[in-house]
């Protein structure tokens, strides 16, 4: 069933359930690298596969040409936890300075909406992909985000030290996501056909560098261990049946590794489609999730110029090496830490050494 999202506004009872699948490889097949992904293959078997009474969502992170990226986490939460808000205004939609894939696809709104997140992917040394990792480090803020971006005027760090010290924080910061499922199907080559008999990269010139008993995991379904924990801290379930790996390609080279050589290898493709249907099976049985107190569905950000230039303001006095009292950058600068003064703050430090 195709998604509409004004069932967004309907109880959990009243709706069908939903389920985003979303392709997390790098690869499009529009300029480089020119050849699609497997993640995006699979992601259209699963959307044709899975029980046509469910609405059934589906988006590729691929980097096409042109595009906006995810972009990086700021770190908020280590500032304040409550200068982190849900969903994150460090970005925006349509923004031109700094293009946002997140906000571009109402990813919060859509993961917000979905009772199950699927999530199909590569490993990519020894990790998911950099467009995964972006977007989960972008979800920080479901875990206790600040929902009231006003109570600290958009961005101010010293009045989000304050609310996050303040008894009023404890009613606001929740897991604003917590109750969805997330499943995930991850796939290697363990390394094609670059791996020689010993279990070292043919390649290597100082083997001895390279011990094949001290890889980081036995278990090639660990590489995406860091995505999960992230979901289970954040009160999102992964049953393990639901955290899946397979491996398709071994000991070929990577140009005879590609979705249409995958989807010959009839093992592989059994243990997804058998990782489709337990997905099925899961979400039917646990039913609809209440959505959150907070949204991210529906929400309207709320505009902020004054707040911008109260921001620059403080911007242009921190440049000039006069932080607020009692701030933490006073204090920094008190210790002569950081030396990150001055009126060019983009220059970077190897520029700032050479002038």
């Amino acid at each position: 069933m195709r998604p509409d999202d004004t069932n967004g506004h309907k109880a959990p009872g009243e709706r069908p359930l939903r389920i985003l699948v979303i392709a997390g490889s790098d690869r499009r097949q529009y300029n480089c690298p020119g050849v699609d992904s497997k993640a995006r293959a699979l992601a259209l078997r699963m959307e044709r596969r899975l029980p046509q009474d469910i609405e059934i969502d589906v988006e590729d992170l691929g980097n096409l040409y042109g595009r906006a990226r995810i972009q990086s986490c700021n770190a908020c939460a280590s500032t304040s936890m409550a200068l982190c808000v849900w969903p994150c205004n460090c970005y925006g939609k349509d923004d031109k300075a700094e293009p946002d894939l997140m906000w571009d696809l109402d990813l919060y709104a859509r993961l917000d909406l979905a009772d199950a997140w699927a999530i199909i992917g590569p490993i990519n040394w020894y990790g998911p992909t950099s467009n995964l990792k972006l977007m989960f480090d972008r979800l920080v803020c479901a875990n206790g985000g600040n929902p009231r971006e006003d109570l600290i005027d958009h961005k101010d760090p010293e009045k989000a030290m304050a609310l996050e010290r303040s008894p009023e924080w404890e009613a606001l910061s929740r897991n604003h996501l917590e109750g969805r499922t997330a499943a995930f199907f991850c796939y290697g080559d363990e390394g094609g056909d670059e791996i020689a008999p010993d279990g070292r990269p043919k390649k290597l010139r100082h083997p001895a560098w390279f011990d094949p008993a001290e890889e980081p995991f036995g278990n090639e379904r660990d590489a995406y261990r860091s995505l999960v924990w992230q979901c289970r801290y954040s009160g999102i379930e992964v049953p393990d049946r639901l955290w899946a790996h397979a491996t398709t390609g071994k000991g070929k080279p990577y140009s005879e590794d590609q979705a249409e050589h995958m989807v010959a290898d009839s093992a592989f493709m059994a243990a997804f489609d058998s990782w489709v249907d337990a997905v099925a099976a899961h979400v039917r049985t646990k039913g609809a999730v209440p959505p959150g107190e907070h949204r991210a569905f529906g929400h309207d950000a709320p505009g902020h110029r004054l707040a911008d230039l109260r921001l620059k303001w403080r911007e242009l006095r921190m440049q000039a090496g006069k932080p607020p009292p009692g701030s933490s950058p006073a204090e920094q600068q008190a210790r002569g830490l950081n030396a990150d003064t001055g009126w060019d703050p983009k220059a970077s430090e190897g520029d700032k050494r050479r002038r």
